[in-house]
């Protein structure tokens, strides 16, 4: 894929070191084609990482693709200079007349908080909404995941007995193998989790318009999608770094009051020091191709000004 971004954009240089084609303003502009508008609302504390790791997964196809970041209004992140912020960032305001062909939602740290609590749970919530007319399909990740269902289906999150981490095996619903999300999937795969809640699959066995399409004996469901592919539930973290789990453990470690829990089945005979056990990527490209290609580029509207409500 062709990403435009800004021209200074800080993981453009990280991107072009591993060979990962972007497109600077000026060359897309010579582009005779309609390029996928994609919105993506980054509420992870570390932006300029997550920016990275989302931006190499998108790459993987032949589509070009820009993207419109924000953030939220309400919530003053405190983990990037508001420099970077005004210079690459938007918040809903700016973008509520647009329409987008996708939507991401990152993860956030705030399992622990009721929905109600977190500050910007209204601004959430309005955004949200807003995507059933603005956005033809939305991809949710983690705490996104749950925030999503709860806000469209009602579904509870559950706090888990101790964090949830590592790198776990999932197998995919046989019985949904058509689901072209799941196009090129092997029947088992591994995937990382981080958090501390978790939603039931009895509580989305119940709502007739969702399918769980893979899901983990140890870490509980994986993938929920609508039926009708307008949105993607995933309750881990394919976007994930080798090594960001291992810097969230020796975070952590260092922290007193949190109870820290080794990653399961990611360093090497669970030595610390050991070789991280990488086994997730070629999953994490393919759900994020699959999704872009089958269910954002092949069956949007080319005028965005004909969606309607999904």
């Amino acid at each position: 894929m062709s990403i435009k971004i800004p021209n200074d954009f800080p993981a453009s240089k990280i991107l072009q070191d591993e060979n990962i084609f972007v497109m600077d303003e000026n060359r897309a502009t010579t582009q005779k084609i309609r390029p996928l508008k994609l919105l993506i609302l980054n509420i992870m504390p570390t932006k300029i990482v997550t920016e990275t790791q989302l931006l190499r997964l998108l790459s993987n196809s032949p589509l070009q693709c820009e993207v419109d970041w924000i953030h939220m209004a309400s919530h003053e992140s405190k983990n990037v200079s508001k420099e970077h912020l005004l210079a690459f960032y938007k918040t809903f305001d700016d973008i509520k007349e647009n329409r987008y062909d996708g939507m991401i939602i990152t993860g956030a740290p705030v399992e622990k908080l009721e929905f109600e609590e977190v500050d910007y749970w209204e601004e959430m919530k309005t955004l949200l909404e807003w995507s059933r007319t603005h956005v033809f399909s939305s991809f949710f990740i983690c705490w996104a995941a749950q925030a999503s269902l709860h806000y469209f289906y009602g579904v509870s999150k559950h706090l888990l007995p101790h964090k949830l981490t590592g790198v776990y095996l999932h197998k995919t619903n046989v019985n949904k193998m058509q689901r072209k999300i799941l196009r090129g999937f092997d029947y088992q795969f591994y995937a990382p989790h981080s958090r501390y809640t978790s939603v039931s699959k009895e509580d989305i066995e119940k709502i007739d318009e969702l399918d769980i399409l893979a899901e983990s004996d140890e870490a509980g469901v994986y993938i929920v999608a609508n039926k009708d592919g307008s949105r993607f539930f995933i309750t881990g973290h394919p976007e994930y770094d080798p090594d960001t789990l291992d810097k969230e453990y020796r975070r952590d470690l260092a922290n007193p009051d949190i109870v820290s829990e080794m990653p399961k089945n990611y360093y090497l005979n669970d030595d610390i020091n050991g070789e991280i056990q990488v086994k997730w990527r070629s999953h994490a490209y393919l759900i994020f191709s699959n999704w872009l290609n089958y269910y954002v580029y092949q069956t949007t509207p080319y005028n965005l000004e004909e969606l309607t409500e999904r």
